[in-house]
């Protein structure tokens, strides 16, 4: 992207030498559920980000996004996670995950270009993550495959930002192509591209604008007691799609449940219809019945909604329309549109698939929700993107 290559050129005064793209991102059905190594559905989008990267004369790094009008710059010596760093600890957490394994890194001059800000919760953040990591790889030409590539982001994630590492959206940023979605699974660390082969339907992400609230810490869920009560409940089956799925006798399920606090015992429910709903969506899309996929996109976001409560009142007005916009009379189990919460957080966010013509109905919808609820949304029309890639 030439702009990319003058804006690195305007600020550090000379041409990056080497520029990455790498998609942006969102979760379909599954993100909630990696902790215990189940699976989850992902599509990469044509919202970019851009990393541009050249060597210094010195052994300090320059860090610069042009649309915050944000500008770092420390020295390797001082590199150290510093919360009002935001974005830039991004790069610096790729940069340690490089040098603590063994890799020597010399100074460098970054330039971040995205046009959606890291806030929107749209993958931008991991984007700017994956993104780095390829660059300083190729810039300084390093012997470092995939596998240990994806190490380097790991311990950039976990040992200097302090974070979890999300499997499923480094992978979705690494290969996700177009006309597709990335199925991860936990358990096998690996991933499977599926065909999303629907043509006459179109992609609305909506920022819906609302203050993110903590309605609950999902961290008293990710604990090994509930791992284990759910590894009592998996059916491992060679014939059944993706090899395993969770015990369907709610007897049993509930038996083996009631050792959990009820709050807990809700949350570990909701997980094991999660995973369900991935397969089924898995199905339609392999099938290329959109009905089904659809159905069980609408079936994890009641899921999402009613058990592991994470949704609100704003979200779910949004949703409400679209489940009333072209209504398959004829039979309500096959939907012609769907849509679920997702993005960083609990509520702000979330997608919609539906017909192209039936678009502008969508966005008078959108139109009515600022009126009532005083958020301005902002809706991107997005389609599946080719994964990280050098420009």
């Amino acid at each position: 992207m030439d702009l990319v290559k003058d804006i690195h050129k305007s600020e550090y005064g000379e041409l990056p030498s080497v520029v990455v793209c790498t998609p942006g991102r969102f979760h379909l059905i599954g993100e909630h559920s990696w902790f215990f190594k189940d699976k989850t559905l992902s599509m990469g989008i044509n919202l970019p980000v851009y990393v541009a990267v050249s060597f210094r004369d010195d052994n300090a790094f320059s860090f610069y996004f042009p649309q915050l009008k944000d500008r770092k710059k420390i020295s390797q010596a001082a590199m150290k996670f510093r919360k009002e760093d935001r974005w830039a600890n991004s790069i610096k957490a790729m940069i340690y995950g490089f040098t603590s394994g063994g890799f020597e890194v010399k100074g460098m001059n970054f330039t971040v270009y995205s046009d959606i800000l890291p806030s929107g919760g749209f993958g931008i953040t991991t984007a700017i993550k994956v993104g780095a990591a390829y660059a300083i790889r190729e810039l300084h030409d390093f012997k470092c495959d995939e596998n240990q590539l994806i190490q380097v982001i790991s311990r950039g994630n976990i040992k200097f930002l302090g974070s979890n590492n999300y499997l499923s959206a480094i992978l979705t940023a690494i290969h996700t192509e177009k006309n597709s979605i990335v199925l991860t699974d936990h358990t096998t660390k690996s991933y499977e591209i599926l065909p999303f082969n629907f043509p006459e339907k179109k992609i609305v992400l909506v920022d819906a604008k609302v203050p993110r609230v903590s309605i609950w810490n999902e961290e008293i869920l990710r604990e090994p007691e509930s791992a284990l009560l759910l590894g009592e409940l998996k059916d491992r089956r060679s014939y059944i799609r993706g090899g395993w799925t969770y015990e369907e006798n709610p007897h049993e399920v509930n038996l083996v449940l009631s050792m959990a606090p009820e709050f807990i015992h809700q949350k570990l429910n909701s997980v094991i219809k999660e995973h369900q709903f991935v397969l089924d969506a898995w199905d339609g899309l392999e099938k290329g019945v959109f009905g089904k996929f659809a159905r069980a996109v609408n079936h994890s976001h009641e899921n999402m909604r009613d058990e592991y409560d994470i949704s609100c009142p704003e979200i779910d007005w949004i949703l409400k329309r679209l489940s009333e916009i072209n209504p398959n009379n004829d039979d309500s189990r096959n939907p012609f549109n769907c849509g679920r919460i997702t993005g960083k957080g609990f509520g702000r966010c979330l997608y919609a698939i539906l017909d192209e013509k039936d678009v502008p109905e969508f966005n008078n919808k959108l139109s009515e929700f600022t009126k009532i609820f005083g958020f301005k949304a902002s809706s991107y029309i997005v389609e599946p993107a080719q994964g990280v890639h050098f420009v």
